[in-house]
């Protein structure tokens, strides 16, 4: 296997709120992701899968950790070069693409404005000729880069974010619920556009969701949040076919079935960490097989896995 283009280390993220009071988002978490490659981070709400995505691309400053992107370490303090490689290579596509994108600007100095902040072209005609590719490529028309963004569907809108996170040719793309505001048909639309401009860009992602289904169509590896910590990580296949924390089993066990004769047979699988038993801050990494991981005590690992 090539080198990690990503490798977070034990990445803490804690937001201090009172002088008796502190939020811990994230805890502990590691995770590498590979060039060309989609690693999905799943969990419900609160978990703190958008945490990670800001702290990774220096949105939040991390509590503590370190997160090297291509070699260098960028959890620290940035010196130029490293800021400049980081702002170019790593881009985010938003979860509401309304909220992110400036009302007051026209697509295509939205979609064009890092190409003048990182001086890529030498005049406005190659500007205009860049963007107006770019809009094809995301499946909208050339004559849309003179458009504002309140002239758009949602999942027009959408496609103009992710062509302004595509502008720069980044190696890594963090989609922080892309598709969660956006409407079933038009989120398939979204992936397969996602998944396409991957096989032409080799471009990896962060694939930040809580639609299961999605994830497993786009994802190659998984992780699984709960609570600030990873509990569970490896393929797909690994984990929607061999699952072995009860909280990855009770997410499995609430995806609906198609079939209305199989839904009224399925039964959800509760799970209240609250109530289980298990303390994830005396967990260790337990490889199941693979790149199968766990967290969980020996005793813990070896009631689930016997």
């Amino acid at each position: 296997m090539s080198e990690a283009l990503l490798q977070v280390e034990n990445l803490t993220q804690h937001f201090p709120i009172s002088r008796s009071y502190t939020v811990r988002a994230v805890n502990g978490v590691s995770f590498q992701i590979y060039p060309g490659e989609t690693y999905g981070l799943v969990g419900e709400s609160g978990s703190g899968k958008t945490t990670i995505g800001r702290s990774i691309i220096r949105l939040y400053n991390p509590t503590s950790g370190t997160v090297r992107f291509q070699g260098k370490v960028i959890s620290g303090k940035l010196d130029g070069e490293t800021r400049e490689m980081l702002r170019a290579d790593m881009q985010m596509i938003f979860q509401d693409p309304m909220a992110s994108l400036n009302p007051r600007k026209k697509v295509e100095d939205i979609i064009g404005e890092g190409l003048d902040i990182h001086h890529r072209v030498s005049s406005r005609q190659e500007r205009t000729q860049l963007v107006g590719e770019l809009l094809q490529k995301v499946g909208l028309s050339p004559e849309h880069a003179a458009r504002y963004p309140h002239q758009f569907s949602g999942g027009q809108r959408q496609r103009v974010g992710i062509a302004r996170a595509l502008i720069m040719n980044p190696k890594l793309i963090i989609a922080d619920e892309c598709i969660s505001a956006l409407d079933v048909s038009i989120q398939a639309q979204v992936v397969n556009l996602m998944k396409d401009i991957q096989d032409e860009t080799h471009c990896a992602y962060l694939f930040i969701a809580h639609d299961l289904s999605m994830v497993k169509y786009i994802s190659d590896r998984i992780g699984v949040l709960h609570l600030g910590y990873l509990v569970e990580a490896g393929t797909k296949e690994e984990i929607f076919s061999n699952p072995v924390h009860p909280y990855t089993k009770s997410l499995l066990s609430a995806i609906p079935f198609p079939n209305p004769e199989m839904e009224k047979r399925r039964h959800p699988i509760s799970y209240n960490y609250a109530t289980s038993g298990i303390d994830y801050s005396l967990g260790t990494e337990h490889l199941v097989g693979g790149s199968h991981t766990v967290l969980a005590t020996d005793e813990e690992f070896r009631s689930w896995t016997s």
